[in-house]
């Protein structure tokens, strides 16, 4: 029997659609479908795929406001939100386009080191295979672009799974590869339950997974997945670091942009604040000014800057995490509370760094301040999570920089931006349980690919 589930929009509670989960039945017959595939991806060629790429951009294009408002009704983004995302997604198109074009191999000569071989190795990279890859509901459609796209022009054969209350979005997204000439047997879509999951991610014939989600999933599909690529992009606690000689409004403007935005629900999100004493004070004053002037509410206003989370569940953890930290000695200098799914932004201060909101991911709109007289006092406080995604600093002293590029476990520090900083084509993942190998356009295809040498 095939189970239906109902996704309702975040903010209105009315619901968008019922949906159903795939039975193994189909997903078998996915794979029945993408084995067809392997000869199909063979035979185009590197500029075939560049161009269908290149036209599923020009299709993104045309549909993204029809796109945008899909997010926005099932994830609670506020329609700016939305917008941003899908530009974001036509770019990734456009970079795997041109991508595709550039996978290039090596020659090398054996008589680089003794005894002298005369023999000359040829260095190629293939597909890999099937690819599995699982989106989020944050982002759903650039995420998915990050996964399909990459995989794709690579030469695999792509299975799409996003959550399930993006089943509607992700649909879409498969129609429009489909009409830019992603083939049938190339990419299908499915949507199992938990059960159907773990049968999906153990199945013999997926050979690589591809996953952007939450740490306990990720240990789930690797206890499952056996003997497979697996590339994460998991969560993070990712510091944002303001310095006396920091450009205080544009790192006001950064705090707000990436903790604030998507409703505090990103992976990058500038989950703790560590600001120099020197300039403590003035940060904060600006920073609850300016975010007390922010419109909260209906998603669908272009006006809104800050919607709901994405559901119930969420919003009641994020208030119970401020609530705990309270007791444990924070001050609300902002919010603290919620109506429905939509947790007011918050501030606080005074937080102790064992407290909920400095030690673990929390996936929603709060911003914990702490002061500080030196790096060396920080740096062992942000090495301490059990994360590692990004950094940002707000300074311009190079010594600064170099030690914290140094010394912080972190995929990537970015200088004069928060954390939350991320270029299509730039390598991006982290360490620790912030995941496994990096994604970016160019850095993806080599992890989704089987790196081959011919002898001659």
């Amino acid at each position: 029997m095939t189970l239906a589930y109902q996704v309702k929009n975040p903010y209105t509670q009315e619901s968008i659609g019922q949906f159903h989960f795939s039975t193994k039945d189909d997903i078998e017959n996915c794979l029945t479908i993408l084995r067809k595939g392997r000869k199909t991806q063979s035979n185009l060629r590197a500029f075939q795929r560049s161009d269908i790429l290149r036209k599923l951009a020009g299709l993104l294009e045309s549909n993204a406001e029809s796109l945008a408002k899909i997010i926005t009704q099932e994830t609670g983004k506020t329609i700016a939100d939305s917008r941003v995302e899908l530009t974001r997604a036509i770019n990734t198109a456009i970079a795997c386009s041109e991508e595709a074009r550039q996978i290039q191999g090596e020659v090398l000569d054996s008589d680089a080191y003794a005894p002298a071989r005369g023999r000359t190795g040829v260095v190629r990279y293939t597909p890999i295979g099937t690819v599995l890859c699982i989106t989020p509901f944050n982002f759903p459609i650039n995420i998915a672009m990050h996964k399909i796209g990459p995989a794709f022009a690579a030469g695999n054969r792509i299975i799409l799974k996003p959550a399930p209350i993006n089943q509607g979005s992700a649909a879409k997204l498969v129609e429009l590869c489909y009409e830019a000439g992603i083939p049938k047997e190339v990419l299908q879509l499915v949507v199992p339950d938990i059960d159907e999951m773990a049968g999906l991610v153990s199945h013999p014939e997926i050979n690589a997974i591809n996953f952007t989600g939450g740490h306990p999933a990720a240990e789930a599909i690797a206890a499952h997945a056996g003997y497979k690529k697996m590339l994460f992009e998991l969560g993070g606690s990712d510091p944002l670091i303001v310095m006396p000689d920091a450009d205080l409004a544009a790192a006001v403007n950064a705090a707000i942009q990436q903790r604030f935005a998507t409703a505090g629900q990103r992976c990058t999100a500038a989950k703790r604040l560590f600001v120099h004493k020197d300039v403590y004070g003035e940060f904060r004053d600006l920073l609850v000014k300016a975010s007390s002037e922010l419109v909260v509410g209906d998603p669908s206003k272009e006006e809104t800057f800050v919607g709901p989370l994405v559901n119930e569940q969420s919003a009641i953890q994020i208030q119970a995490v401020i609530d705990q930290s309270i007791e444990m000695g924070a001050k609300v200098l902002l919010g603290g509370h919620r109506e429905g799914n939509v947790v007011y932004p918050t501030i606080l201060e005074t937080v102790p760094d064992d407290s909920p909101v400095m030690s673990e991911e929390v996936f929603g709109p709060v911003i914990p301040l702490r002061s500080f007289d030196g790096i060396d006092e920080i740096i062992p406080v942000i090495n301490s999570s059990d994360y590692g995604l990004q950094a940002g600093v707000f300074t311009h002293d190079m010594r600064t920089i170099d030690r914290l590029f140094d010394e912080l476990d972190v995929g990537t520090l970015a200088t004069n931006d928060g954390p939350g900083f991320r270029a299509e084509h730039f390598p991006f993942g982290g360490v620790k349980h912030s995941g496994i190998g990096r994604e970016g356009i160019k850095y993806a295809i080599r992890e989704m690919s089987v790196t081959k040498t011919l002898v001659l």
